[in-house]
């Protein structure tokens, strides 16, 4: 067997306390060998039950014991009957344990145990049991065999003396670092407790992480997480004769370039170039001009700074997260890294570096590190790195602040307290556990893949099942949850009073100054919801005498007549009456004593036509102002208003505008060459 092959051999405890979870460890070793089929088709898998009733076993039959042990299917390379060798798991009836050694196979050897250890394990011919874990470690450790131990045990389980005892002698394998053991306590948990597929760790990066031109620390660099995709399909040809098995089916694609002008003709490599979108035309860039181009930065990993853990929000990580660790044999290495990271620990500090991966890469990665403190004597301390975005890779999104709505529109004590219980009802980390630990958590769909490709390879008409019941625990809030904790949820329900918000058809500014009569103002009426009186008396605070506009104080004024809405057409009432105040106090201004009352009526008028959705009015009054008062007295105000940015209404504010963002980025510059 290759160097880079597996052999693997499943030991599955089907004893009395494994049975209300062994469709789980069915569909978890199911699962493990498809990925072995798609991946990694050479390796060799074993599967034994113990705990059996029947004994079925070549050392219970030559050297007599090894009871309640059955060999379901003999170690050699993955094929379909290791699937079909776990489709019916057998219910024991006896308890038992065993540790089974391989032989002399080259490559990586790997046992799998699952079982609960919740039964007394037989006392050996000769010495104690822990005498017989150190012989047995001695033996795997001989053959280079490593062990995944995973424990299942239901929450509320009491621990007894046997189950102490079979944890320690699990636990002592770990000392003598032939075996791994986990223990988990939901089905969900054990199908992700077990890794199905063996990912080879390569080094992103080795190199110095140069932190001045004299001090360097040499670190390896490795991807911490990384998302694991779907496999990649791959085209394949049914042409080819059935009885040559040593067809590939492979499909070869070839593809021609051919002149629009010309269809026949083919253009050849050495006359095709690239080109670049650059407004209405395309500029092209030669391979050779673009390779010019790159930036091609030194490969290194440089420490830009320190700052305070706090000022990197958890939302700036992108990518995937890497683990820096010492050169391995490397103590100054280690004790350097040790040493920094232990400062940044104690001062909550983290470091700003810059990495170039490889000799030739086209970017820069900006990052900061993180430390990592390890808690095990033999693990060295090591650093975490996040890759941080630059101004470009950042979006902003804008949102109203909760507090700055009036009580009405806040939550109500008994409100806040039916959204506190709900959250309190689904919480993950109770006390003493934590549930879809993402170390424990198996993608739900690359599970339903694998399974359908199993079924698919069977039956070709096959269709996709549904997700199975432990996997939708993943997707779905747990039923028994939702079901025993039904009164909270009525009682949310109950909190938040719920009212039907048809969607009318609003009613465009011409038909609402047309309506005059009864008949068709009443159809103009629209009863506000509660939504939008909450915004409204944000937006526009409401005042003792609504419904005219002074000179005192206009905006205030005008906000008031539109909280007030004491019918449909009360808003452009609202408009007309800011229009008119606007003009008079621009007419009647004298060297510009009110211009600073008349931007802001300006900025008012406008923020209320784009959230009613009347642009129109707004930019029909401003280019009539405009070209009625550019000539007078106040012209030097509408430099004023260019210099605040206030022109016309774009559609990119108001989708009913006619006019584009160029247009109104343009307006006072095209007035002022149309004047001339």
């Amino acid at each position: 067997m290759a160097r880079n092959k597996e052999a693997l051999v499943l030991l599955l405890d089907v004893g009395p306390s494994m049975h209300g979870v062994l469709q789980e460890v069915k569909n978890i070793c199911s699962t493990l060998v498809h990925k072995k089929l798609v991946y990694n088709r050479s390796d060799e898998v074993g599967i034994i039950f113990f705990g059996t009733k029947e004994t079925s076993n070549e050392l219970a039959k030559e050297l007599g014991g090894y009871k309640h042990i059955s060999v379901a299917h003999d170690i050699k390379v993955v094929d379909k009957e290791t699937t079909n060798a776990l489709q019916n798991l057998p219910r024991g009836t006896v308890p038992d344990m065993l540790i089974r050694k391989f032989g002399n196979m080259k490559g990586k050897k790997r046992l799998c145990l699952i079982t609960s250890a919740q039964h007394p394990l037989r006392d050996p011919p000769e010495g104690t049991k822990e005498d017989q874990v150190d012989t047995i470690a001695d033996q795997m450790k001989r053959h280079d065999i490593k062990m995944d131990g995973i424990v299942f045990r239901e929450p509320g389980v009491r621990h007894n003396a046997v189950m102490e005892e079979n944890d320690r002698l699990l636990y002592q394998f770990r000392n003598r670092a032939v075996a791994k053991v986990v223990q988990v306590d939901s089905p969900t948990s054990l199908l992700g407790a077990l890794k199905t597929r063996s990912v080879i760790p390569v080094t992103v990066f080795r190199g110095d992480l140069e932190v001045s031109s004299n001090f360097k620390i040499k670190v390896w660099v490795y991807k911490k997480t990384s998302e694991e995709k779907f496999p990649t399909l791959k085209k394949y040809s049914d042409k080819a004769p059935p009885s040559d098995k040593f067809a590939s089916h492979e499909v070869k694609v070839d593809y021609e370039y051919k002149s629009v002008v010309e269809p026949d003709k083919v253009i050849p490599p050495d006359q095709r170039i690239k080109g670049y979108l650059y407004g209405p035309q395309v500029v092209p860039i030669s391979s050779a001009e673009w390779e010019a181009v790159k930036f091609k930065p030194e490969k290194g990993v440089k420490l830009l700074g320190f700052t305070d853990r706090s000022s990197i929000l958890r939302h700036y990580f992108m990518k995937d997260v890497c683990s820096f660790i010492p050169e391995p044999g490397n103590t100054k290495a280690t004790l350097a890294v040790s040493a920094m990271a232990r400062a940044m620990q104690q001062m909550n500090k983290v470091a700003i570096v810059r990495c170039v991966w490889r000799q030739g890469q086209g970017n820069v990665a900006v990052g900061v590190l993180t430390p990592n403190i390890s808690s095990v004597n033999n693990v060295p301390d090591s650093f975490y790195f996040n890759v941080l975005p630059f101004a470009e890779d950042i979006r902003e999104f804008q949102f109203r602040s909760f507090s700055s709505l009036p009580p009405s529109s806040r939550p109500t004590d008994e409100q806040q307290e039916a959204a506190d219980n709900l959250v309190k009802m689904l919480d993950l980390a109770p006390p003493g556990r934590e549930i879809l630990k993402p170390d424990f958590t198996p993608n739900p769909m690359l599970e339903r893949f694998y399974n359908f490709l199993d079924l698919k390879a069977e039956q070709p008409d096959a269709t996709v099942p549904p997700l199975d019941r432990c996997l939708r625990r993943i997707t779905e809030p747990d039923p028994e949850v939702i079901d025993h904790q039904t009164p909270i949820i009525q009682n949310l329900g109950k909190a938040f009073e719920l009212k039907e918000n048809p969607k009318k058809k609003k009613a465009r500014t011409q038909d609402r100054v047309t309506y005059n009569g009864a008949d068709d103002q009443a159809k103009l009426i629209e009863e506000p919801s509660a939504e939008k009186i909450g915004i409204h008396e944000v937006l526009y605070p409401p005042t003792e005498n609504p419904g005219m506009i002074g000179d005192s104080n206009p905006v205030k004024d005008f906000e008031a007549m539109l909280a007030e809405r004491s019918s449909s057409t009360w808003v452009q009432k609202a408009i007309e009456e800011m229009k008119k105040c606007t003009a008079a106090l621009l007419e009647n201004s004298r060297q510009g004593d009110n211009y600073q009352k008349a931007l802001e009526c300006f900025v008012a008028l406008r923020k209320a036509c784009i959230i009613e959705q009347e642009p129109q009015e707004f930019n029909q009054f401003l280019i009539k102002t405009y070209e009625r008062l550019k000539k007078g007295d106040v012209a030097d105000f509408f430099q004023l208003l260019s210099s605040k940015n206030i022109s016309l209404i774009s559609k990119e504010e108001a989708p009913d505008s006619d006019v584009t963002e160029e247009m109104a980025r343009n307006f006072y510059l095209k007035q002022e060459l149309a004047s001339q």
